[in-house]
């Protein structure tokens, strides 16, 4: 029975298909996979190790190196370390052990549950071992008894073996159960703009439990390690290169490489616990490295599909040169056993050798006398019979990483510059620091023109960062010339707009659009667009920034989603992006000959518009911008990293205002008091901000 229990427990990571999951080869897809490769190749060059050349090197840079780590997990500043509140709640013992069940609170509210293990005997104090768990769902009758109970036979290893070892239940799979797969399958893609990833608060959950192991009389406090799999083995590397405290570590299945992760797809394979927010744009051989010149063993299996062993071997080999340099070549170590995904008994001595070598001081031939061996059913290891009322694991998420509060005008025009570049530092360093560095001028190259019916249509097709070729398309009245125009309007499209865009010009210059639409023409479209360049001297031009239109990126929903994820862990976002090729598409416009001083207004709509809005804030020469929809926050709107941490779009629309003109198309006025505010305090036109409202769609 507990061995039938024991394999239906044991779940691996979300490792249900081979990833990735195949999509359609068309021009999007393609395009997009060469970008993950630029992207990857860019990110080793300058996101890794290579910079280190010396042992002083990596002393002076490794202290930064684990700020910014505690700040991509939400981190920075640490959360303050409130009254653990821990309390036993039961025990039981076996041969050779005893076990403690308990919880403690790692913020307020946030309970931990946990297992205790020791020795029946403690005669002195004993080195600890925090064990962090993996993706063990553990539920019997609707009743969840946590992931620990899934790794409880390390627990009674550790005690049978003279250590004290606390194994501690993750968020998403404890007894109580919160949530790790925001982005992976729940659409919280909030989570980005709040900087909120549940690896901070594991990580911070485990850091707190060695806060509860240092109040242990049995347990010397100066002898630490941190072991885990899975889940858990990152868990243990996030512990472990943070807090100074782990002596030696053995994370087990934990990290592999970014090529790994987005070149080949095995971030499909996991949920959002695994991941930093990658604001500094690292490869995780920096992330390894911070555990350097502490005892660090890595353990992986050869045929684990979401670890692959070549992204494991890539890091090893990349952090054994930093061991090299400060003469601790043999405080790493590398354990490979063969198999899967799985909990396996080769991978588990590897780790209990390594720890009676580097906390035990045991002599490294010794032989191990026995492996983990599973005893105990979920029901006596349970912590709670009744779930606390006060529990924020269910709402954690919306609060752990503290959002900006949104600010009241200041009440002076210095005040408002100070507070303006603040948050223009914030944009840049924080927010859209995944941008390209540095960008050759846009060269717009004419691809095609034709005239039908009043209208003359032109085709540009510009570069907005290597490998990223979009096209612009310009419509106005035929028989004018681009110098005769008084203005240029570029519409920015998502793909509601593009199928309205299609449907008006396709019938009549479709030959340079590059799709065969099922859209029906809209006559009646074409029409109003036709009238209005008759009675203006107005050009029309439009942008599908990446992954809208002729660059679309097809496949299923889950496809979609592991797309926008591979963006983050790039330490960008899809939409971030988009506003970089609307900055292009800006530049574009003011190299076509004709165009170059025209007025230019800006179009946009729902979250083309929130793109839009950013885009402005860095290109200069816009005369208005028009926002249709624009969403109120990014808690509703697209996802931008760490944005909410430091303004949002009220702030945004109010930054805008000083260098164009600004029409919101908004129902809801009182959400955007602040820019209009702004504007008073200023003294700027009543036309600069204007909120009208929102134009009837057809």
């Amino acid at each position: 029975m507990r061995l039938q229990l024991a394999l239906l427990c044991i779940v691996t990571s979300l490792q249900a298909a081979p990833y990735p999951e195949k999509t359609p080869d068309t021009p999007g897809n393609r395009m997009l996979q060469s970008y993950w490769e630029r992207q990857v190749n860019e990110i080793e060059l300058t996101g890794g190790l290579k910079d280190i050349q010396s042992a002083d090197d990596w002393k002076s840079k490794a202290p930064e190196y684990r700020r910014q780590l505690a700040e991509m997990l939400g981190l920075d500043p640490m959360p303050a370390r409130t009254p653990l509140q821990a309390t036993k709640t039961g025990d039981l013992a076996g041969d050779g052990w005893r076990v403690e069940k308990m919880h403690y609170q790692a913020v307020p509210g946030l309970y931990v549950t946990a297992n205790l293990y020791l020795p029946t005997k403690v005669e002195k104090p004993l080195p600890a071992i925090l064990y962090v768990c993996g993706h063990a769902n553990v539920v019997k009758e609707g009743v969840s008894y946590g992931n620990k109970t899934g790794y409880h036979h390390h627990g009674i290893w550790f005690a049978r073996h003279g250590y004290v070892c606390l194994i501690i239940d993750t968020v998403q799979l404890g007894e109580i159960r919160g949530e790790h797969h925001g982005t992976y399958s729940k659409g919280r893609w909030w989570w980005y703009s709040r900087g909120y990833t549940p690896a901070g608060l594991e990580a911070w959950a485990g850091m707190r439990g060695l806060d509860y192991l240092e109040t242990r009389p049995e347990v010397d406090k100066t002898r630490f390690g941190a072991t885990g799999r899975s889940g858990g083995g990152a868990y243990s590397w996030w512990v472990a290169a943070l807090d100074e405290r782990i002596k030696a570590a053995a994370p087990t299945a934990g990290v592999t490489n970014m090529r790994n992760h987005v070149v080949d797809g095995c971030v499909e394979g996991h949920c959002d616990c695994m991941f930093y927010v990658n604001t500094y744009r690292w490869d995780y051989d920096r992330l390894v490295a911070l555990v350097a010149p502490r005892a660090l063993l890595i353990c992986n299996t050869d045929k684990d599909s979401i670890f692959p062993i070549n992204g494991v071997f890539d890091l090893h080999q990349k952090v054994s040169r930093i061991y090299s340099l400060l003469g601790a070549d043999a405080k790493l170590g590398l354990q490979v056993a063969e198999g899967p995904h799985k909990d396996l008994q080769p991978l588990n001595n590897g780790a209990f050798h390594w720890f009676e070598r580097h906390l035990k001081g045991a002599d490294p031939m010794a032989v191990l006398d026995e492996g983990a061996k599973k005893q105990l059913e979920p029901e006596q290891l349970q912590v709670f019979k009744e779930l606390p009322k006060d529990e924020k694991n269910t709402t954690i998420d919306q609060t752990f990483v503290p959002q900006a509060k949104a600010p009241e005008v200041p009440g002076s025009q210095g005040d408002w510059n100070q507070q303006k570049e603040t948050w223009m530092t914030a944009l840049k360093d924080k927010v859209l620091a995944g941008w390209p560095k540095e960008a050759a001028p846009v060269t717009p190259a004419k691809e095609g023109r034709s005239e039908r019916d009043g209208v003359e249509f032109t085709a540009y097709d510009f570069e907005s960062e290597p490998g990223i070729r979009l096209r612009l398309h310009i419509a106005h009245r035929a028989g004018l010339r681009l110098e005769d125009l008084e203005l240029v309007a570029l519409n920015v499209l998502d793909a509601e707009g593009w199928d309205h865009f299609i449907s008006t010009y396709h019938s009549r210059f479709g030959k340079h659009l590059d799709v065969f639409p099922s859209i029906k023409p809209d006559e009646k479209a074409f029409e109003s667009e036709k009238k209005m360049f008759e009675t203006f001297k107005w050009g029309m031009a439009y942008l599908a920034p990446r992954g809208v239109g002729p660059t679309e990126w097809t496949g299923s929903e889950k496809a979609q989603t592991q797309r926008l994820r591979r963006f983050y862990l790039l330490g960008q976002t899809a939409d971030s992006m988009r506003a970089w090729d609307i900055r292009r598409a800006v530049q574009a416009v003011k190299q076509i000959a004709g165009l170059e001083k025209k007025p230019l207004w800006i179009q946009g709509q729902r979250d083309m518009a929130v793109n839009a809005l950013y885009a402005s804030l860095f290109e200069d020469g816009i005369t208005r911008i028009d926002l249709h929809e624009l969403p109120t926050s990014h808690a509703s709107g697209p996802a931008y990293l760490n944005v909410l941490k430091y303004l949002d779009l009220p702030q945004a629309a109010a930054l805008a205002t000083e260098k164009t003109r600004a029409i919101i198309y908004s129902a809801d006025e009182k959400a955007w008091a602040y820019p209009a505010g702004v504007v008073k305090l200023l003294g700027l036109p009543e036309k600069q901000w204007q909120i009208r409202k929102p134009v009837p769609s057809e």
